[in-house]
């Protein structure tokens, strides 16, 4: 992978406008994807939860190998504009083809459900294409040692703002013009995003293409080095910790506005304003965790955000208004100062000339195994212990429960294994450094 710099440590106006806009953008429509495909699957498709289990567990897979794929081949010729242009014109329209899957006949369920699956597949496709292989390895194209914390601030808030905008406004937009008028505005929305970045986008001038003489399969391969992460106990310790409190993340996320909407009685825009507030109150936590993670204390930080990550999830257990907004609250700080603190420390320990590689690998911890696994434990569970819903075709299903929760937080709970050891290689590097350190001044 070609290193590259700029000769200024100032980011500049015109990219400052194309991080807000394209990464915001971005940020909006996977949270859509995240949420609200889900709550579709039920209301147009079936309150099946396996639907849904399929659909992440497939669209986890597709975006991980598109993050390498893609990843290499923009390496490879050099240029990020035409895969941030192109990637999300195509998210946008696969958005709207996606909604537009209530539409196909219902004389064949398996077939229906095939075509949901299918669809949402291609478009993480071209999500990972357009932000993964594309605007993100320009937002590093653009930056420099010096200027790259100014730009990490704005990227670890373009999610929370999403998650507030794509739960608030969301919920209204469904409640007015139902859910393919929604992808149509959604899927409008990155397409324009997308002719946009073909104007306003310009590629480093000292981007310069990176071809492995053994041509582009060696390249993609040499992507999957897990050697490296073997060599490097610490860097290993904290995937797993990525790993290990994901899955229990997604055993509960992918279905709690459905949770919210067939189980405790809410409509779209009701569920969404309470995922909002609770999100909206739980940002200050962030901000008392940046000090502590400037000073290199993750794993403290770690450990009381799984701990009010699993509190959080306990008082879900409760079905009033008040337990429901008190439990998001404390689930979504958890998760934002875990989130925040593990994507600090991983990129403080890649090693500087591989950086791609192992981003394209952290994804497998973080994305891939706990969607798969995550759905996959919640799919039995929503299906034993749920209650019997009917959505509007008259399709019945199973919706989940609170017991959900329960299970998610033991899971959550073992977190504290990975914590444990990486706490230990972190300690035994810090020793080693203390005894070496008198040899160096001498």
């Amino acid at each position: 992978m070609s290193k590259t710099r700029t000769g200024s440590n100032r980011i500049g106006i015109r990219n400052w406008i194309v991080i807000w806009i394209v990464g915001l953008a971005g940020q909006l429509c996977w949270n859509v994807e995240n949420q609200w495909f889900n709550t579709f699957v039920y209301a147009k498709i079936a309150p099946d939860p396996v639907i849904i289990n399929w659909m992440v567990a497939v669209s986890a897979a597709v975006t991980t190998l598109s993050t390498f794929v893609s990843g290499a081949l923009s390496d490879r010729i050099g240029r990020r504009r035409p895969f941030i242009a192109i990637g999300y014109v195509l998210w946008g329209a696969f958005t709207i083809a996606f909604g537009a899957t209530e539409f196909l006949p219902r004389n064949n369920f398996t077939a229906l459900a095939v075509a949901v699956v299918a669809a949402d597949a291609v478009m993480s496709f071209f999500g990972s294409f357009g932000n993964d292989a594309g605007f993100n390895p320009w937002t590093t194209d653009i930056t420099n040692e010096k200027n790259r914390g100014n730009l990490g601030a704005v990227i670890a808030v373009q999610p929370v703002i999403a998650t507030i905008l794509g739960t608030v406004v969301s919920g209204f937009i469904i409640g007015a013009l139902d859910y393919f008028g929604f992808f149509i505005i959604m899927g409008g929305l990155m397409a324009a995003v997308g002719v946009f970045s073909f104007f306003a986008v310009k590629d480093s001038p000292t981007l310069r293409p990176s071809k492995d003489p053994k041509g582009f399969g060696h390249q993609f391969l040499s992507s999957f080095n897990f050697r490296l992460v073997f060599k490097d106990r610490l860097l290993l310790w904290v995937f797993l910790i990525f790993s290990a409190f994901f899955i229990s993340f997604n055993v509960y996320f992918s279905y709690i506005l459905n949770y919210f909407i067939y189980t405790l009685g809410y409509d779209e825009a009701n569920a969404g304003m309470i995922m909002g507030i609770g999100l909206v109150a739980a940002i200050p936590l962030t901000f008392l965790a940046g000090p502590q993670l400037n000073k290199g204390r993750f794993v403290p930080v770690l450990c009381a955000a799984v701990a009010l990550n699993i509190v959080g999830l306990l008082v879900l257990l409760g079905s009033g208004l008040a337990a429901v907004v008190i439990g998001i609250i404390f689930v979504g700080g958890g998760y934002m100062c875990v989130y925040q603190t593990l994507m600090i420390w991983v990129k403080n320990l890649y090693p500087e000339d591989k950086r791609g590689a192992f981003e394209g690998i952290r994804l497998l911890f973080y994305v891939l195994i706990p969607m798969a696994l995550g759905t996959t434990i919640a799919s039995p569970i929503i299906r034993s212990l749920g209650v019997e819903v009917v959505n509007e075709f008259g399709v019945k299903g199973y919706a989940p429960t609170s017991p959900l929760f329960a299970i998610a937080a033991a899971i959550a709970f073992l977190t504290y294994i990975p914590i444990f050891f990486a706490y230990r290689e972190q300690k035994r590097r810090t020793t080693k450094q203390q005894i070496a350190s008198p040899k160096s001044d001498a």
